[in-house]
């Protein structure tokens, strides 16, 4: 990889990490499921009209767009506005890898390798570390409210697979306009007409930035960069890039909003990090084949190959596609 792509790929793990210190911020001047709603109607328009039509199936858009959007950032800015803090926020969610791994063998009959299961020990020690840490500073109920999320994140990594987008710009704009109304129908009725109206009238400055940073900072910017990197070098090499977001998103927390990191969260952050780290590049998944086939990827052909955070496969006709998150 040439210094200036690995420039961009540190640049975009920043961006991804600091992204959670801005959410932070945008929630003191947003109820939390308008202000999600809010960042995917920027995200996606104009955008949506500048990117072409879909490259892939409407179910998976759709599918993509409620786990992910919905589900995924709406649990994210309801557990954070909940009391979770942003640096800890960027850390727990890389338990995704796990949920990614659960799910595609439940879904997609692919069976990690067993160094892959020493990392998922590994990562679910570092949870374990990180909730032990935040019962004694924080509320469990945001904790498991993060965690629900990186299920729901795990669910969309697996239709993501199934979509084998390769245009990752176009697929996450897309997807970007599915969550936009089913937020902003949650939003009214559970933080009520008053409570948006009231926020809505009183956007500032830094309001629209942090709205502007959320929407085409971390998400048109960062995957389609990520997309870009992707299309170029392979994922087992763009991939590592994404362990260096929860380090962006504490270290920044910590600078920005003095979020204290103790010592016990060191130990969180480095459990969680190299088990997704295993979990993520400790070799091959096999997927199941019938009686009397090789599984796939024990000839060394068919086999699963890691996007970003060891989230992507590589379909059959070679592409590599991006998996959306942050």
């Amino acid at each position: 990889m040439r210094p200036s792509h690995a420039l961009l790929a540190v640049l975009v793990a920043a961006v991804w990490g600091v992204n959670f210190v801005v959410i932070e911020i945008g929630l003191d001047h947003f109820p939390p499921l308008l202000f999600s709603a809010l960042r995917f109607l920027t995200a996606a328009v104009p955008a949506v009209f500048l990117v072409g039509r879909p490259r892939v199936a409407w179910k998976w858009i759709v599918g993509v767009g409620l786990a992910l959007g919905v589900a995924k950032f709406g649990l994210v800015f309801v557990g954070m506005d909940a009391g979770m803090p942003a640096g800890l926020t960027s850390l727990v969610l890389q338990i995704q890898a796990v949920f990614t791994a659960l799910f595609a063998f439940l879904l997609l009959g692919e069976r990690p390798a067993r160094v892959r299961l020493v990392g998922m020990a590994v990562a679910l020690a570092g949870i374990g570390v990180a909730a032990v840490d935040e019962g004694t500073s924080g509320p469990l109920g945001a904790f498991a409210l993060i965690i629900a999320a990186a299920a729901c994140w795990g669910v969309s990594n697996v239709l993501t697979r199934r979509a084998a987008p390769d245009d990752a710009l176009n697929f996450m704009i897309w997807v970007s306009t599915v969550p936009v109304l089913p937020l902003l129908a949650l939003s009214l009725l559970l933080e009520g007409p008053s409570r948006d109206l009231e926020a809505l009238g009183a956007l500032d400055l830094p309001g629209a930035g942090v709205l502007l940073f959320v929407a085409w900072g971390a998400t048109v910017f960062g995957f389609g960069a990520w997309g870009w990197l992707l299309r170029r070098h392979p994922a087992s090499t763009v991939a590592p890039f994404s362990l260096l977001v929860p380090v962006f998103g504490m270290s920044s927390a910590a600078l920005f909003l003095g979020e204290p990191v103790s010592p016990l969260r060191w130990w969180a952050a480095a459990l969680l990090v190299g088990g997704v780290a295993l979990a993520s590049f400790g070799g091959r998944e096999r997927r199941a084949g019938r009686k009397g086939e090789p599984a796939a990827g024990a000839d060394g052909t068919g086999g699963e190959a890691d996007g970003p955070g060891g989230r992507g496969a590589v379909p059959a006709g070679g592409r590599e596609p991006v998996v959306p998150g942050r």
